[in-house]
């Protein structure tokens, strides 16, 4: 009994360690930076059906009225996690690279010199934290295009009642269009 109990709880320990690695536990910053995000999205898209539809086209489930910013924040809180954890592990990745590359005393130097490190042992992790950052930017700049996609569809649709059926039969919804836009820019 006593080794059940205990096969049981280290397997209850290492769940959450596991899923931690996996990038999709997400920290109250990712929720804050989803929350932001998804209020601007929400004013950008113009709210109501637009938003709704808008986020529906990142979701699997239904989405309505009444839950699409829940949804929304949801969605983005575990995509800022993923995309913190992408960008760690390739820092990792290319700092390791660089390392080791830098055979001779005068190359560890110029590492450290790089990374504005005092030796060449404080080097690596000052080169992982601003590659990281780096990389995180480009990921956040990236969501950032959906906010403008968001803008351009809310434009495109316009106010007069030609140019939204336009709209209505060329994308068939709002969350089509800002699908489309955002997939062109990053391309």
């Amino acid at each position: 009994m006593k080794k059940l109990l205990t096969v049981l709880t280290l397997g209850a320990l290492l769940v959450p360690a596991g899923a931690a690695q996996a990038g999709t536990t997400t920290t109250p910053t990712d929720s804050k930076n989803a929350a932001k995000f998804c209020k601007q999205l929400r004013t950008t898209s113009g709210g109501g059906e637009n938003f709704r539809s808008a986020v529906d086209a990142l979701m699997t489930s239904k989405v309505t009225a009444k839950n699409a910013y829940g949804k929304c924040v949801s969605f983005y809180a575990k995509d800022e996690a993923k995309e913190r954890t992408s960008a760690q592990k390739q820092a990792v990745a290319d700092c390791k690279k660089e390392r080791d590359e830098a055979v001779t005393d005068e190359q560890k130097a110029a590492f450290a010199t790089k990374y504005g490190a005092k030796n060449s042992n404080s080097a690596y992790g000052k080169c992982v934290s601003s590659k990281a950052k780096a990389n995180k930017d480009e990921a956040d700049e990236n969501d950032q295009e959906r906010i403008n996609a968001a803008k351009a569809c809310k434009t495109e649709r316009g106010t007069t009642t030609e140019k939204q059926q336009a709209f209505k039969t060329k994308y068939r919804n709002f969350g089509k269009c800002v699908s489309e836009k955002a997939r062109a820019q990053n391309s």
